[in-house]
């Protein structure tokens, strides 16, 4: 890219980055503190959800293009178990988890590992596809009104001094923070945890080796859907849900991904907390539809100022 271009880009970033300061230092201290807490339990949930697209990228070297559509048929699953048998978002979400993984993986190595070896395009168009067909089925099936799991206890906080804290947000946060949790124990602890990063690390040697690693690709994508299943049960209870949340949750995770750095999975939940903090602070600095511009700008900033993002590696 020219250096000129660069250059604007950084300058536009800069400004609305310091825009966005000043902006904020103007508010009183128990609200902002409010929305910094809001906003980092809210990323929690945003950086399970990159967590999940993360993984599949850092193991099978495919880009899950319809990661924020799997999100939101999660979001409805939570939302008609919910309305059918008053079964609480936590209660169904281990099912969820469990049906995405089953979906994942059925996926993975009935459709995607055929494409795995072939040029990108193929991969983009195939998993495009696959997003679009998941979008106007949700059309088809539930129409274009929002819909939401409102739990019993979704107007209680708890009180620490100036800080009031939503209990549904914090649940969800506790949960998401868990499951990280024992998806870095897993990968560490287990040999199948150990084989899948085999097949990250030295494809070649994990075929010499004889591990069957279309099976352990097709593992890891059924982990990354019970991931992004997980996060959608937990994110159902915060917003309501459309069919078309499920571009802007893709577009939300590749930025989270990209800032965290590309296959970290540490990068994906520090990516998911800044991202969650930034649109937090801009939507009440400015206004709720301009928290995805704050992000994009951050987005520029970190591709300039350290291109393999937060916790990522540099190629090579």
């Amino acid at each position: 890219m020219p250096a000129k271009t660069l250059a604007t880009l950084a300058g536009i970033a800069a400004a609305l980055v310091a825009l966005y300061v000043w902006r904020l230092a103007a508010l009183p201290g128990a609200l902002l503190g409010n929305v910094v807490v809001a906003g980092v339990l809210t990323g929690l949930i945003y950086g399970l959800m990159a967590l999940g697209l993360s993984v599949i990228f850092g193991v099978v070297r495919v880009v899950n293009f319809a990661h924020g559509e799997m999100m939101t048929i999660a979001m409805y699953a939570a939302v008609l178990l919910f309305g059918a048998f008053r079964l609480d978002p936590f209660l169904a979400l281990a099912p969820v988890a469990v049906a995405f993984f089953a979906f994942g993986y059925a996926l993975q190595a009935g459709l995607i590992n055929p494409f795995v070896e072939r040029p990108e395009h193929s991969q983009f168009m195939l998993l495009v596809a696959v997003a679009i067909i998941m979008v106007n089925g949700l059309l088809m099936g539930f129409g274009p009104d929002a819909r939401s799991a409102q739990v019993d206890y979704a107007l209680d906080s708890f009180e620490v001094g100036p800080l009031v804290v939503d209990k549904v947000r914090v649940y969800a946060a506790s949960v998401a923070v868990l499951l990280a949790a024992g998806l870095f124990a897993f990968f560490r602890l287990t040999a199948t945890g150990r084989a899948i990063r085999a097949c990250a690390d030295n494809l070649l040697g994990a075929k010499v080796v004889g591990l069957d690693v279309k099976r352990y690709y097709a593992l890891t994508f059924g982990i990354g859907a019970a991931l992004v299943g997980a996060a959608g049960v937990l994110q159902a209870m915060l917003v309501d849900v459309t069919p078309a949340l499920g571009p802007v949750y893709t577009l939300l995770a590749f930025v989270i991904v990209i800032v965290g750095g590309l296959g970290s999975m540490g990068g994906a939940l520090a990516g998911g907390v800044l991202i969650g903090l930034s649109e937090a602070l801009a939507g009440v600095a400015f206004t709720p539809s301009a928290k995805s511009m704050f992000s994009f700008a951050l987005l520029i900033l970190v591709l300039l100022l350290r291109p393999q993002g937060l916790l990522g590696k540099k190629a090579g």
